[in-house]
């Protein structure tokens, strides 16, 4: 233990007289005072790498971090100050520093700018968040990014931290409950690629029937898959769930037709959509991530911040360059889409419930036992696919080769 004040190597004030954030020399742990309660999340709070990634953390571990706080400001705000301290660890101190801006533009409405501004004062400043890959890489988002995801997710209604189900997202984001998580409410799930068990030779894969009632009790309808085919689709389809294959090279970006006919049927189907590829990280993600910035006006970086919070890991190497190009295109078709869907190229949907949300599981449920009563004929949108699941789009592989500009990355 070590008294405070002692190899403190910067701290600054966050809410005037109250809140303050502070890193420290090596790992140690601080005292509380009379008048001080310190605390650190570096080690409750982690981050499960890939590779060489090491942020942001999580959405569960935004909740909980901003729970917490904000208890503590409930309970100490007249009688101590509060120290949110961290290592100097590049990697510990940028994950602390980005949980307390979150709590800066959620719970104070800070701008994003201004949620970050104390905590890069005196030339303070954090290391870059990277992609999932081996090694340093060029490909990074940084703290304002992902705030500026995060105040953009909230305005959407991707998430609403009075009606959060943190059990939930724990339970099915980890490896022994599905590995999925949700990105946008009601629309996309994204999550790892089903094996089929005769031919698993890896315990975190899953069978897809692991995955068929939670996908009934949460309206997802459709099951996109990116990957070679290591099931049979039939086991969705079986169960009232339309299956198609939109198959491109594991490690690439996705080629034009495999774009223009995911965001075509994403736009036609009133189900949520499930998607994987192998991990469903990479290719995942950049198609996900297109819609994002399409139909909501994230920026590439918003877009990929937004989804490794939700789903650390999401778009590796090159896929964010791919992205990034393509920004001013997807705006610019999603204004369009806008006016001749709403007549209003500003009309952004705005989502009623978030991810995880506690108040919607009623309806879930009932939904659940409705579709249970009357398992044939498909429903709508699966009669509307039905060309799609017949003849799916698998590309002949000279056509990806020349079409296709290939990340290097997994």
């Amino acid at each position: 233990m070590m008294a405070p004040g002692q190899n403190i190597i910067y701290k600054i004030e966050y809410i005037k007289d109250v809140l303050y954030f502070a890193i420290t020399r090596h790992d140690k742990v601080l005292n509380n005072t009379t008048d001080t309660h310190y605390f650190s999340i570096d080690h409750e709070l982690i981050y499960e790498n890939y590779y060489s990634d090491f942020g942001p953390l999580n959405l569960g571990c935004v909740y909980k971090y901003c729970t917490e706080l904000n208890e503590k400001l409930k309970h100490l705000l007249n009688k101590q100050k509060i120290v949110h301290y961290t290592s100097e660890d590049p990697r510990k101190n940028a994950n602390a520093a980005f949980l307390l801006g979150c709590f800066g533009v959620l719970y104070l409405s800070l701008p994003p700018k201004d949620a970050l501004r104390p905590l890069i004062s005196h030339g303070q400043s954090y290391r870059p968040f990277q992609d999932a890959t081996q090694g340093e890489s060029m490909y990074t988002i940084t703290i304002l990014d992902c705030l500026q995801a995060i105040k953009k997710a909230r305005e959407l209604g991707f998430f609403n931290f009075q009606d959060f189900d943190l059990e939930e997202f724990d339970k099915y984001g980890n490896i022994q409950g599905g590995d999925l998580n949700w990105i946008i409410p009601d629309k996309f799930l994204a999550f790892i690629g089903p094996v089929d068990c005769s031919i698993s030779q890896f315990s975190f894969y899953h069978n897809p029937q692991k995955y068929i009632e939670y996908f009934l009790q949460n309206n997802i309808g459709l099951v996109i898959r990116l990957n070679k085919r290591f099931y049979d689709g039939n086991v969705f389809r079986n169960k009232g769930i339309a299956h198609l294959d939109l198959f491109f090279p594991d490690g690439s970006c996705p080629p034009r037709h495999i774009l223009f006919k995911f965001l075509q049927i994403s736009e036609e189907v009133n189900c949520a959509i499930a998607v994987h590829c192998k991990a469903g990280l990479g290719r995942t993600g950049s198609l996900i991530g297109a819609y994002l910035m399409k139909h909501y006006r994230m920026t590439a970086l918003e877009a990929i911040s937004w989804m490794r919070i939700c789903r650390p890991g999401s778009v590796i190497g090159h896929q964010q360059d791919w992205l990034q190009k393509l920004e001013p295109w997807l705006i610019k078709q999603g204004n369009l889409y806008r006016k001749r869907v709403y007549q209003n190229a500003d009309e952004l949907p705005i989502h009623p419930y978030g991810v995880y949300s506690i108040a919607k599981k009623d309806f879930r449920q009932r939904a659940t036992i409705l579709r249970n009563k009357s398992p044939s004929p498909p429903p709508p949108f699966q009669r509307g696919l039905k060309s799609y699941i017949e003849h799916p789009i698998r590309p002949q592989a000279s056509k990806v080769r020349e079409g296709t500009q290939y990340c290097l990355s997994k």
